[in-house]
C-alpha cells in the first residue's frame, strides 16, 4: 500500500484547497443568507445563487467531476484512493464544496451507476446532464414500512406489463428529490419475487415527472431542512418503458453494492474533513476563552480532547485510505470488510470530535453561529445512512468468523 500523493493528486489538492480558502469559506455566510431569503419566499429547496457562481468558478479551474475515474469532462482519471484526499478537503464545508465541484451525493453514486451500467442511450439522456451539472437526481431504495438495512425486505414492486414496467410502492429518505432541479429517480424494487433472495431486485430509471410519481413530503434531519431535501415518494401504477431498466434484471442488489462501496469512501473522507474543521474550531475557541484564571486551551480536559482527536483522525484516515486502495486493486467486493469497518469507525470518530468541539464552545456550539450543530446532525445521521452501524458490525464479525468454520 502506497498513500503518497501523486503529482496529479497533489496539484488538484493544492488547487482545491486554494478554491476553498478563496471562494468556498467566504461564500458560506452568503449561502445562509440566500437560503433564509428563499425560505421566506416559500422556496425552502430553491438553490442559492452563490452555488451556481461557485460551480462556474470551480469548473473553470478544472475542479469538476473529480470523483469519477473514467470521467472525460475533464479527463481526470483519478483513482478512488486519489479522490479520497480531495473528498476530505470538501468535508470542511459539506453543504457547499461537494456541489460546487459536482461531487455531491446522491448524484455521485448515481453517476457511477450510470457510468458502469447504463446503455449509451441512457447515458446520453441522464449521465451527460448530470456530469454537466444541469440536473440533479435521487436514489429511491429505503422504504418506511420495512427495515431497509436488509435490502431483501424491499416491497416496492416492479412488474413487467407488455413493453413497460409498472411500479407500485413507497420510498423515503430519497435525498435530492425535493430539489427543483431533480429530474431523475433511480428506483430499486422487486421484479423477480420468486428468485433467490439476492436476485429479486432490479433498478429502473424513473423521470420524476412520470404520472403516478408523487413527492409526498420533505423529511427534516434533527429539525434541519436541507436544501436538496430528503423526500417521501409514492409510486402508484407508474409506467416506464422496459428500456429504462438499469443493468440486467434481477441484479439490483449487485448494482447497489457497486454504488455504495465507493460512496462510503466519499462519505467517510468528507466526515474526516468535518472532524478536522471541528478540531480546528475547538482549538481556536479554547485559545480565545479563559476559565479559572487561565486559557481554556490550558485545561487538562481540553488538551486531552485535542490530543485524542488528532490520534483518532489519523487512525481513521489510514483505515479509509486502505479501503480505497483495496477498491482500486481488488474491487468493492474484495474490500467488503474494510468498507464496513470505515462506515462504523469514521462517523463515530467524527461525532465524538464534533461533540467535544460543541462542548468547548458552550452555547455557541449549539446555535447557528458556528457550523458545529449542523455538522453534528449530519454526522449522526451518517451512522444510519448507507447501512446502520449494527449491520456493518454484523458483516465484519461474520467475515472474521468465516475462516474458522471451514
Amino acid at each position: 500500500m502506497e498513500f503518497t500523493l501523486s503529482a496529479k493528486t497533489s496539484e488538484y489538492a493544492a488547487k482545491l484547497q486554494a478554491f476553498m480558502d478563496k471562494e468556498v469559506f467566504p461564500a458560506e455566510a452568503i449561502y445562509e443568507h440566500q437560503r433564509a431569503e428563499l425560505k421566506a419566499a416559500g422556496k425552502p429547496h430553491g438553490l442559492p445563487a452563490v452555488v451556481e457562481e461557485l460551480k462556474v468558478k470551480a469548473r473553470a479551474q478544472g475542479l469538476w467531476n473529480l470523483f469519477l475515474p473514467h470521467s472525460h469532462d475533464p479527463h481526470h482519471g483519478l483513482s478512488v484512493t486519489e479522490y479520497a484526499t480531495l473528498a476530505e478537503i470538501t468535508g470542511w464545508s459539506p453543504e457547499l464544496a461537494p456541489e460546487a465541484i459536482n461531487c455531491a451525493a446522491p448524484d455521485t453514486g448515481n453517476m457511477e451507476l450510470l457510468d458502469m451500467f447504463a446503455t449509451d442511450e441512457q447515458k446520453k439522456m441522464w449521465l451527460e446532464p448530470l456530469l454537466d451539472g444541469r440536473i440533479r437526481s435521487g436514489f429511491a431504495m429505503t422504504e418506511p414500512d420495512v427495515a431497509s438495512s436488509d435490502a431483501r425486505n424491499i416491497k416496492t414492486s416492479i412488474v413487467k406489463d407488455g413493453g413497460d414496467y409498472v411500479i407500485n410502492g413507497t420510498k423515503w429518505w430519497t435525498t435530492g428529490a425535493m430539489d427543483e432541479r431533480c429530474q431523475l429517480l433511480i428506483v430499486m424494487g422487486k421484479t423477480n419475487p420468486d428468485a433467490e433472495a439476492h436476485n429479486q431486485q432490479s433498478m429502473v430509471l424513473v423521470p420524476i415527472n412520470t404520472p403516478g410519481v408523487k413527492v409526498v413530503r420533505n423529511l427534516l434531519v434533527f429539525g434541519y431542512e436541507d436544501q436538496h431535501g430528503h423526500a417521501e415518494v409514492s409510486f402508484t401504477n407508474v409506467r416506464v418503458p422496459i428500456a429504462n431498466l438499469l443493468g440486467p434484471e434481477g441484479e439490483g442488489f449487485a448494482l447497489a453494492q457497486a454504488r455504495l462501496g465507493p460512496g462510503r469512501i466519499h462519505h467517510c473522507m468528507r466526515a474526516i474533513g468535518m472532524a478536522e474543521r471541528a478540531l480546528s474550531l475547538m482549538i481556536k475557541r479554547s485559545m480565545a476563552r479563559e476559565t479559572f484564571g487561565k486559557a481554556l486551551v490550558q485545561q487538562g480536559v481540553i488538551q486531552e480532547w485535542i490530543a485524542q482527536a488528532r490520534i483518532d483522525i489519523e487512525q481513521a484516515r489510514l483505515l479509509v485510505l486502505k479501503a480505497a486502495w483495496m477498491i482500486d486493486t481488488v474491487g468493492a467486493k474484495g474490500a467488503r470488510k474494510e468498507i464496513a469497518a470505515i462506515k462504523v469507525a469514521v462517523p463515530q470518530m467524527a461525532e465524538r470530535i464534533i461533540d467535544h468541539a460543541i462542548q468547548a464552545h458552550g452555547g455557541a456550539g449549539v446555535c447557528q453561529d458556528t457550523p458545529l450543530a449542523s455538522m453534528y446532525a449530519g454526522i449522526r445521521t451518517l451512522r444510519i445512512v448507507d447501512g446502520p452501524d449494527e449491520v456493518h458490525i454484523r458483516d465484519i464479525a461474520r467475515l472474521e468468523i468465516k475462516p474458522y468454520l471451514s
